[in-house]
């Protein structure tokens, strides 16, 4: 059997949604025994994010964070049940969740309790805003992240409406952020042989996000906007978008302009450098938009390429999920089958020639694994992650 780099790590799980399980699946994928407690009969709330489906609880939003992970469904109003997840604790390397501060600790299972029994404990979580501060008490949600950091409010165009970005990046990046500071401090305790406490927000990951046009704001007070860039755009063709990247090199704008055919607008005064070409970029942009019009998406970005401008088709999730390069790459890997269908999930990004990932245990049913860790069992001894 592959030895995994995270074999023989415990990991107690108090995570739902998307930023505490895009975290412990990671773990859980590169080999920690990951256990996850539930609330009885109801689970993570994710278990619930399509409404009705064929799989009951075990459907798509689900399946998708919680592969490789075991599923405690319990009673934490239960001074027994309580108990037997302490000593589960006391024998874990690590303890995840996401809930508000002072959840854990008003459930008894605060840092500073933890550590009474297991002084090498790693305490993680992840919350919307921090553990202090005039927001700590506010619900964190990705789109409440996206608003309350300014990337809601960032656009191509001030045109453009302010709208939704509908993909839950706050979650993803405080999730894999979550991720950096266990292992990190899994790293420390081998120095050390203590634990410690790990703290990510949602609102600090999407400030870091933005890590270089804050500097530029702050250190300049000068807007960066990638997205504004006078030769980069999405622009339609005959068949299909484009997005186009005029950037990199020394004159990207004499190259489109052979890729397109025209005469060559670097040479025009308006047009002469970066700073006259942001002036002009409305103008700019119709002229090619005028011209990526005439033909089709796979004829301009043959041209484009001649000429090493980067760009690229605009294509639907459905696409990019059967384009070979989503399939060499190995990401998309199945977890057994259901009723339903089979149960197809995205792969981890991690490419790790002697870890690959694998379906060790399929996404668990609520409280598939009360038996083997609710009931007393022997004593577990922790191992180093060297």
């Amino acid at each position: 059997m592959t030895c995994l780099p995270l074999d023989g790590i415990r990991v107690i799980d108090f995570t739902q949604v998307m930023l505490g399980p895009s975290c412990t699946q990671v773990l859980a994928d590169y080999g920690a025994e990951v256990i996850k407690i539930e609330k009885e009969k109801i689970g993570d709330l994710s278990r619930w994010s399509l409404g009705s489906d064929p799989d009951g609880l075990n459907n798509p939003v689900f399946c998708s964070l919680n592969r490789n992970k075991k599923s405690v469904a319990a009673n934490l109003k239960s001074d027994e049940t309580r108990q037997r997840i302490h000593e589960l604790i006391d024998s874990a390397d690590v303890v995840v969740s996401n809930f508000r501060p002072g959840v854990m600790e008003r459930m008894g299972f605060g840092f500073e309790d933890l550590r009474k029994t297991n002084p090498g404990v790693i305490f993680a979580i992840g919350t919307g805003f921090g553990l202090k501060g005039p927001y700590v008490h506010k619900g964190g949600q990705d789109i409440l992240a996206q608003a309350m950091t300014g990337v809601m409010n960032r656009k191509q165009d001030p045109a453009l409406p302010t709208s939704i970005y509908p993909t839950a990046l706050c979650d993803y990046s405080a999730g894999m952020h979550l991720v950096q500071g266990i292992l990190l401090a899994l790293l420390q305790r081998q120095k050390t042989g203590e634990g410690q406490t790990v703290s990510v927000s949602l609102y600090n990951s999407m400030l870091a996000m933005q890590m270089q046009e804050a500097a530029a704001l702050m250190m300049r007070n000068k807007d960066l906007n990638w997205a504004a860039f006078p030769l980069s755009g999405v622009f339609d063709t005959t068949d299909r978008p484009i997005v186009m990247v005029g950037a990199f090199k020394e004159n990207p704008l004499r190259d489109i302009c052979q890729a397109l055919e025209i005469d060559d607008m670097s040479t025009d005064p308006r047009y002469s450098d970066f700073d006259r070409q942001m002036e002009h970029r409305p103008d700019l942009q119709a002229i090619f938009r005028e011209h990526f019009a005439k033909n089709t998406s796979a004829y301009w970005i043959g041209r484009l390429e001649e000429v090493d401008i980067l760009c690229a088709p605009v294509k639907t999730l459905g696409e990019a999920l059967e384009d070979e390069q989503t399939l060499v790459n190995r990401m998309i890997i199945e977890a057994g089958r259901t009723e339903a269908g089979p149960v197809r999930l995205i792969g981890s990004p991690i490419d790790m020639s002697a870890a690959v990932v694998t379906v060790r245990q399929k996404p668990p049913r609520l409280g598939e694994h009360n038996d083997e860790y609710l009931n007393p069992a022997p004593a577990r001894q922790k191992v180093d992650v060297a």
